[in-house]
């Protein structure tokens, strides 16, 4: 009867004291900002390091599956006239490797992205691949470091390391620390270091909106992602975002990312 008093005790202090296993807040951070479908338009800004901008306008469908285990996107570039219709369809599970189809219409082919792809620039940027959706949870694990502030921001900080080297370079990264807000679970900055274990790049999320009140779920509406190794940054704005009830099954699909 102690025993059980005194395990009670301890959870409830645990509890109390806020403390959260690192995977857990790597999960919820994952969670916050999952929506159950949206359509977004985004503005995307790519500076080379003398400065010199390219800017390129894209549409983002997303839809979730099996009860948000599994997330479908369809994005396509708008403009300019040389990446229009360009589109990357992305089925993200949760607990196994992401598929990634990638079509390029002045070849009119779509070709699958292979994990050793997915470390590469995406169109570009200094996004990857990897980095257009959350990393398999089971793939890494993960250090608790000591919570900061990110404008003025209270934030667990947790360390992400790849279970292997074929995790990692999947990924690019040998390492990943996230700060994610302890209210709102929202990510605000990410550092990755490269596989040699320099500094490589830098994320920041610079505003977010409340996309759906009743669920408490985010989306980050400015971010800067800045390679600090080639001195180039990419600059993700979305421009207007929506939940919506009317996405088809039928757009997350490789026939349709091939409609022109």
């Amino acid at each position: 009867m102690l025993k059980v008093v005194l395990f009670l005790l301890s959870m409830a202090y645990t509890a109390f004291a806020g403390e959260l296993a690192p995977r857990e807040i790597i999960k919820r951070g994952q969670d916050a900002v999952k929506l159950s479908a949206s359509e977004s338009v985004s503005t995307l800004t790519i500076i080379d390091q003398k400065g010199r901008e390219r800017v390129r306008k894209l549409a983002q469908l997303s839809k979730l599956y099996d009860n948000g285990k599994t997330e479908k996107r369809l994005v396509r570039f708008l403009e300019p006239a040389d990446v229009k219709g360009t589109g990357l369809l992305t089925i993200d599970y949760e607990d196994k490797d992401d598929d990634m189809w990638l079509y390029i219409p002045a070849l009119r082919k779509t070709r699958r992205i292979i994990s050793s792809e997915k470390a590469k620039s995406f169109m570009g940027s200094e996004f990857s691949y990897a980095d257009m959706t959350p990393p398999c949870p089971d793939d890494f694990t993960y250090q608790r470091l000591p919570d900061e502030k990110v404008d003025d921001v209270s934030c667990y900080v947790v360390e992400m390391t790849p279970l292997n080297d074929d995790v990692a370079e999947e990924n690019g990264f040998s390492r990943r620390v996230v700060w994610i807000g302890k209210k709102d679970f929202v990510a605000r900055k990410t550092v990755y270091y490269d596989l040699d274990g320099e500094l490589y790049k830098i994320l920041q999320v610079k505003s977010f909106k409340l996309v759906d009140p009743e669920n408490s779920r985010w989306q980050p509406m400015h971010m800067i992602m800045e390679n600090v190794q080639n001195g180039r940054k990419s600059i993700l704005l979305i421009d207007r975002i929506q939940l919506s009830t009317s996405i088809k099954d039928d757009y997350f699909t490789t026939r349709y990312l091939e409609r022109e």
